[in-house]
């Protein structure tokens, strides 16, 4: 079973209308970064974070499963997933009254017809057969390099180790000024729901990524010379909350509903599960090894930063699709577009005996 904060983004991006899929798929977020910056004051010494509270603190965090569980009967099936995949026609147009009430359902059940035509063409794809599968590669591409994006962009560095940073910035009380990262990380949130199926999901990555590299750097600059001038650590402060800022327009919470987006029903699950399982690796990986680079790099860690954002960006101009109020069929004929069919060869006959190998079991 994939983890909840894969599941979430996918079934949002099933059951919302495609005007409004960006800023329920970014509410997600949005209540995630709500969530941590909850934690944060709770976690404060003289709130919960001391000797005597914290049993209470740890136990606070079982409410919200708990609550999840019990609210969780209240959610419609996907209509997706019950026409497309279970072939219930009627079941389907239950679950569309429950989400938009009484209404002529014609459009989104000829919609669903037609994806479930292309999605009988194609067999079930499992993780194997979606990796060697060239048909969809160009998606796929695209999905992990914007997770990619999303976690070497440097921002968890940010958040792991961010007292850590403040101090060396100069910061008199650090932990406060991590929770106004925090505040300022929700904030932005909100700004990226209100923005996301206005601007597109293309333009606030942009920003986002190219805002952020212009940040790393001025964070060099504000760490390197903060010794020389005491204002260089209003510096390095500003570019640190400019950073958390640009990351929230877009490239924090649009990597986990666009996957969705990119892919049709049959190999969707399957991307969303490569996706984050290359989202939580490489958050693993600059968690665990962001102490030995920066004692290496020192202040100049987030140059190694820019670098990478500037590369995503780059790569986010040329290769990433607008998927603003298009429909599944429209955007994945936006990657089939100028695609020529070829011979068969025996590389293709190999990942067509992987798919109904895959199929059959």
């Amino acid at each position: 079973m994939l983890p909840w904060i894969e599941v979430v983004p996918m079934y949002i991006g099933e059951i919302a209308p495609k005007a409004y899929r960006g800023a329920l798929g970014t509410l997600h977020q949005l209540a995630i970064v709500t969530g941590i910056l909850i934690s944060q004051v709770l976690g404060l010494d003289f709130v919960l974070g001391n000797d005597d509270m914290w049993p209470l603190l740890l136990a606070l965090s079982g409410a919200p499963a708990i609550l999840q569980s019990l609210l969780l009967p209240l959610c419609p099936e996907s209509p997706r997933y019950l026409y497309i995949l279970l072939n219930k026609e009627q079941e389907a147009k239950k679950s569309l009254y429950r989400l938009k009430g009484s209404y002529d359902e014609t459009s989104d059940l000829e919609e669903m017809r037609r994806e479930k035509e292309e999605a009988a063409k194609e067999p079930k794809i499992s993780i194997l057969s979606l990796i060697c599968s060239s048909v969809y590669r160009k998606q796929l591409f695209v999905a992990l390099m914007m997770h990619l994006s999303q976690q070497l962009s440097g921002i968890n560095a940010i958040f792991y180790y961010s007292t850590a940073i403040f101090t060396m910035a100069g910061v008199a009380q650090p932990v406060y000024a991590t929770i106004g990262v925090g505040a300022i990380n929700t904030i932005f949130t909100m700004v990226s729901v209100a923005l996301v199926d206005k601007a597109g999901r293309r333009t606030l990555t942009l920003v986002g990524l190219g805002g952020m590299c212009l940040c790393a750097i001025a964070m060099t600059v504000g760490l390197q010379f903060q010794n020389n001038f005491s204002w260089m650590s209003y510096v390095s402060m500003s570019a640190i909350f400019l950073f958390v800022s640009f990351f929230e327009i877009g490239p924090g919470p649009i990597p986990w509903f666009i996957v969705a987006e990119l892919f049709s029903q049959g190999p969707r699950p399957a991307a969303i599960a490569l996706a984050g399982f290359c989202n939580w690796t490489s958050n693993f990986i600059v968690g665990m090894t962001f102490p030995y680079i920066q004692a290496w790099l020192n202040s100049y860690v987030f140059i190694l930063f820019a670098v990478l954002l500037l590369i995503f960006t780059v790569f986010t101009y040329f290769r990433v699709p607008e998927t603003k109020g298009k429909t599944f069929e429209e955007i994945a004929a936006i990657f089939q577009k100028g695609r020529k069919k070829p011979a068969q060869t025996p590389k293709d006959n190999c990942e067509l005996q992987q798919l109904k190998t895959s199929t059959d079991a």
